[in-house]
């Protein structure tokens, strides 16, 4: 029977599927970092008290990709190249999702609005992290290879979550209510879809990696697409959805370092 934690167990057990994982993930984690570390040199005067926790946001991203990485040399392997068909981060740029790169790469600031915008496009993205790292937590939390990096990985996750509800309400309040709605909105329909093709593209590749059977790639594609299409149907709004955070402040303090990883 499949199960979450039995195909985890599976492609963390071999190298080859092991690798590639942690490859993706770190290279996503550290253009996260990227993304967060440019932002926070370019947010407009009016809001540079974010920039502090923008910076912390990055250095976790930062964080959690030396993590990814000193588990594959824990192994003795090196990071291999990432696919682009599973590559997120880019995949969400290509769809307009978030701040595209070219704008971060040049030296002029920020706008009110392109704030908002981060903020709304990382709700979205940091639901399905911390989603995804409790459900690694909920299976490996003990694993004496990967829990405490899994462990520290969800905790900062849901620190970010925590951080994006509580400045998305500020700014809510502040008179961006109608923009913020229509931006997370966009986001999740565009990021549900996204996930979608990214799963099944690294399901592809771990099933070649691991000569997993016609029906057994097919049910896990059929589980994907299933997936998919609860999200479409009515799961989107939950990554739509603001609250006040039980976390306050959750990213207003130094960053948690990780030397035994890094």
């Amino acid at each position: 029977m499949l199960s979450a934690r039995s195909l985890f167990r599976e492609i963390v057990d071999h190298d080859g599927s092991f690798q590639l994982f942690c490859s993706i993930a770190a290279s996503g984690e550290t253009q996260g970092g990227w993304e967060n570390a440019r932002i926070a040199a370019l947010v407009p005067d009016g809001m540079r008290d974010l920039a502090p926790k923008i910076t912390r946001h990055g250095a976790d991203e930062d964080k959690h990709g030396r993590i990814f990485n000193a588990l594959l040399r824990k192994r003795g392997l090196p990071p291999v190249p990432v696919p682009p068909e599973t590559d997120y981060t880019m995949l969400l740029e290509r769809r307009g999702i978030g701040l595209a790169h070219e704008k971060l790469r040049r030296e002029e600031p920020l706008t009110e609005r392109d704030v908002v915008v981060y903020l709304a496009h990382s709700r979205v993205t940091e639901q399905r992290a911390a989603d995804q790292m409790d459900m690694l937590v909920r299976h490996f939390g003990g694993d004496p290879e990967l829990g405490k990096a899994i462990r520290m990985i969800s905790h900062d996750e849901d620190n970010h979550l925590a951080y994006c509800h509580e400045e998305l309400l500020r700014l809510a309040r502040a008179g961006h209510g109608p923009a913020i709605h229509r931006l997370l909105r966009e986001s999740a329909l565009a990021e549900i879809g996204i996930h979608r093709d990214v799963s099944l593209a690294v399901m592809r590749h771990m099933g070649r990696i691991l000569r997993w059977p016609a029906p057994k790639a097919a049910a896990l594609a059929a589980g994907i697409r299933g997936l998919y299409a609860h999200e479409r149907f009515s799961g989107w709004h939950r990554m739509v959805s603001l609250r006040t955070p039980q976390r306050r402040d959750a990213l207003g303090g130094a960053p948690v370092t990780a030397p035994e990883f890094a």
